[in-house]
């Protein structure tokens, strides 16, 4: 009979051999993430004074941690006991390893003035920023010699995705160990530089050789999910999971939508033809394409300002943007409305793509409530800074915003992001369906791109995408001046011009709303 208890797999054994201050472990379902969290936290149990914290987001989903550790710990370390009242195993050694939960944001504060040796949180997807942070300065030594860090698990979707795939999914490369420097400034005035360190850990369900051996279908349950639960679930998928409101974003070609219409295209050459996805390379802006702004307020929350251009088709462009964030995820800057427009005058002062032009702009008509003094609105006008009110209608909007995401049948939408575009790109993908309005978006989310984004495609409102199929009786130079054979020859592209909504169907459709 065998003494081991437990053996990690070759991808468990990745995780725990990371030496990082904080590592984030798995990306998809079934990877054996949990068992490697419950293992970790008994690493330095023969320390006296050793204590650990294990967390998920409520106590229920607790139980099966608890269940892990039933099953090992005692086996593992004869002796060690568990109270049940205080969710702790005491180790013989007097170490502890603690269960805990944080089903409110508030709950944080029940482990105010505590300290942890070690901390894990299972299922970090599920817990805000200011939770995770919180705890991390909760993370110091009870004593000399205790080894201080964090582990996290998680899968792609819940609330906290956005700020998990920022600090370590798109942060760099997964393996590699991403450096954060922190400026100390002591009492007596002088500084001093340190440095700490996160890495992440991917793992799938084709790592855990052991399940598959015990549950050989268990992938075939995975691949029958839908789409984008399958995309998360099974392969770890980032950018596609359960709740995604704009799951019709494409930061990449989706390659399924191009065979399907028989366009048979390396991945790279649909990115640089801007097919079958939104997320593009910058190009100076033309002349003729016509300039727009659009604005949403915030001071403790962020303000978002994008600047838009736009074709002669109507496909419209998010090409620069300011975003008054703190380094903490949804935190404003706190700048004043006046230094607000000050900087946004500047840019438009000074920025190649945006000096000497005409810029229209739109902006939450929240912005003209002059009840505290002088409205916000009148005070970006003093700088130089006009907008019109927008609709701020929210259904009507994310609708104007699928329509924008759609393609075409040769895989042109009608919007474009720059891919310098970064509070877009981090924020809106990851915005969640709100549970009990599925046609609106959650707005616990980080949603002001989004907001003045829906403010400017109402302010030129388009209809419902329709596919045109390409004229092959009217056939382009190609056929006229080649000696190639007509039914060689790849169909000529059409990209319709959007149809745009006049004003008198959109005062139709309100009134028909009353």
């Amino acid at each position: 009979m065998s003494d081991v208890i437990w053996r990690p797999q070759e991808r468990q054994a990745v995780f725990m051999q990371r030496g990082e201050d904080e590592v984030l472990y798995g990306g998809a379902a079934g990877g054996g993430k949990s068992d490697a969290l419950v293992i970790e936290a008994t690493r330095q149990v023969d320390i006296p004074y050793y204590k650990g914290l294990i967390l998920r987001k409520t106590y229920p989903q607790l139980t099966e941690l608890i269940e892990k550790s039933r099953r090992y710990y005692p086996a593992a370390f004869p002796g060690a006991r568990y109270n049940e009242q205080r969710h702790t195993w005491t180790f013989p050694s007097g170490a502890k390893v603690v269960f805990g939960s944080l089903q409110h944001e508030r709950d944080k504060f029940n482990y105010q003035g505590k300290a942890f040796d070690f901390i894990a949180f299972d299922e970090l997807t599920q817990f805000s920023f200011e939770e995770y942070i919180y705890l991390k300065s909760r993370n110091r030594p009870n004593g000399p010699g205790t080894r201080v860090y964090m582990r996290s698990t998680a899968n792609p979707g819940g609330l906290g995705h956005a700020w998990v795939k920022e600090r370590f999914i798109t942060a760099g490369e997964p393996l590699e160990t991403l450096w954060e420097e922190a400026v100390v400034v002591y009492p007596d005035g002088h500084s001093e530089k340190q440095r700490l360190s996160r890495a992440f850990v991917p793992s799938t369900v084709f790592d855990n050789r052991i399940l598959l051996q015990n549950d050989p279908r268990y992938l075939a349950r995975l691949a029958s999910l839908p789409e984008r639960e399958r995309k998360a679930l099974l392969y770890g998928d980032w950018d596609s999971y359960e709740g995604q409101f704009f799951e019709d974003f494409r930061m990449e070609p989706d390659m399924r939508a191009a065979n399907a219409a028989g366009v048979d295209l390396p991945r790279e050459t649909l990115r640089q033809q801007r097919r079958w996805c939104h997320v593009i390379e910058p190009f100076p802006i033309p002349e003729a394409w016509k300039l727009y702004r659009s604005f949403d307020w915030g001071y403790n929350r962020p303000f978002s300002l994008g600047w838009w251009a736009v074709d002669p088709d109507g496909v419209v462009y998010r090409i620069l943007e300011m975003y008054g964030c703190t380094e903490t995820p949804n935190q404003g800057v706190k700048w004043v409305p006046e230094k607000v427009f000050r900087e946004i005058a500047r840019a438009e002062r000074e920025h190649p793509w945006l000096k000497g032009r005409r810029i229209g702009g739109v902006a939450d008509p929240a912005i003209w409530n002059a009840e505290t003094g002088v409205s916000i609105a009148e005070t970006a006008g003093r700088c130089g800074v006009w907008f019109e009110k927008g609709d701020h209608q929210r259904i009507p909007g994310w609708m104007q915003l699928h329509y924008r995401l759609s393609f075409d049948e040769n895989g042109f939408p009608g919007m474009y992001v720059f891919n310098t575009c970064k509070a877009f790109l981090r924020t809106v993908p990851a915005l969640r369906t709100d549970p009990n309005r599925p046609e609106d978006l959650d707005t616990a989310g980080e949603d002001h791109v989004a907001d003045e984004t829906r403010y400017f495609l109402m302010s030129r409102p388009i209809q419902p995408r329709s596919t045109v199929r390409p004229d092959k009786s009217n056939p382009g130079p190609l056929h006229l001046f080649l000696d190639i054979e007509e039914a060689k020859l790849p169909p000529p592209v059409s990209r319709p011009r959007l149809e745009r909504v006049t004003d008198e169907e959109k005062e139709g459709e309100n009134n028909g709303k009353g």
